[in-house]
């Protein structure tokens, strides 16, 4: 019997560009300026891995506004997650950013134990960090990066729940970011939908786990549809950016900040009574489930 020694690649390998804040087109909505806070996470703290730009920096944000203390992971964007942890701290929470692969299990591993020994606690864990690689044909998927985007994208949440559950404590929040490609299909992201549909699944069975139960714990996940953010003038060509989200019911792609509140939901009390479900923010697509 063949061995298996499919070596993965490095993440992001051959995005067209770095995908940071400032490589974009126009700048992203991170923050609602009307919002006002009302300490729906006051004191709690958070784990947000891909926390440094788009739908994760927004979430942090918006998290720390409630009165979390957030720590993100980032694998490359030094800016990105520096001006993600000083607006944390601006807004009177503590922030702090860890730099690596989620893909690894040792980095979770690690992560998890440092918040655990700086922040005393960790209340909330959102599995965000995600790729994905355009590709027209599946004989263009390498088995290399195959690994790579389940790594990233699936492997990670399942890493990170390990590592934080001996932690969370009755009443904690678990939450995964889905895809709208989950339910809907995308014929050049096979791989990255794949590893969707997973985190689908996922979501649900962990959410009925008995130890998960007994916890008390809730486990949800977030559908985006077409949100700009960084991934996606870093993987998808110059000419498709400009109808970017506008095949959606209301015309256009979402913001970061429009999207964040569904997991401020999720997050606290509010969503008390809801486990295994999957909120939908999509512009208006109807995908049922």
């Amino acid at each position: 019997m063949a061995e298996n020694n499919v070596k993965t690649q490095e993440p992001q390998k051959d995005y067209l560009i770095k995908d940071e804040n400032k490589n974009m087109p126009s700048a992203p909505e991170i923050e609602d300026e009307n919002y006002v806070p009302s300490g729906k996470l006051k004191d709690k703290t958070a784990i947000i891995t891909g926390g440094d730009s788009g739908i994760g920096q927004a979430t942090a944000i918006l998290f720390a506004k409630e009165g979390a203390d957030v720590a993100i992971t980032y694998y490359e964007s030094e800016d990105d997650a520096t001006a993600t942890v000083k607006r944390i701290r601006e807004l009177g929470r503590k922030g702090t950013a860890f730099k690596g692969d989620v893909g690894e299990e040792a980095f979770a591993k690690d992560v998890v134990e440092r918040v655990k020994e700086e922040f005393g606690k960790i209340d909330i864990l959102v599995n965000n960090a995600g790729e994905q690689h355009v590709m027209e044909s599946i004989r263009d998927i390498s088995a290399s990066q195959l690994d790579r985007t389940f790594r990233t994208n699936i492997f990670s949440m399942f890493y990170f729940v390990k590592a934080a559950l001996p932690y969370l404590p009755s009443g904690a929040s678990i939450i995964n970011t889905a895809s709208i490609n989950a339910y809907k299909g995308n014929p050049v992201l096979l791989d990255y939908t794949s590893t969707k549909g997973a985190i689908v699944s996922f979501t649900r069975a962990l959410s009925q786990n008995k130890e998960i139960l007994s916890k008390k714990i809730r486990v949800n996940g977030v559908a985006p549809g077409p949100i700009w953010t960084p991934l996606i003038p870093a993987t998808f060509p110059e000419s498709q950016l400009e109808k970017f989200g506008k095949k959606t019911p209301l015309g256009r792609a979402g913001q970061p900040c429009e999207l964040a509140p569904a997991y401020l939901y999720l997050a606290c009390k509010d969503s008390s009574y809801v486990t295994g479900q999957v909120i939908h923010v999509n512009g208006g697509t109807v995908v049922n489930g």
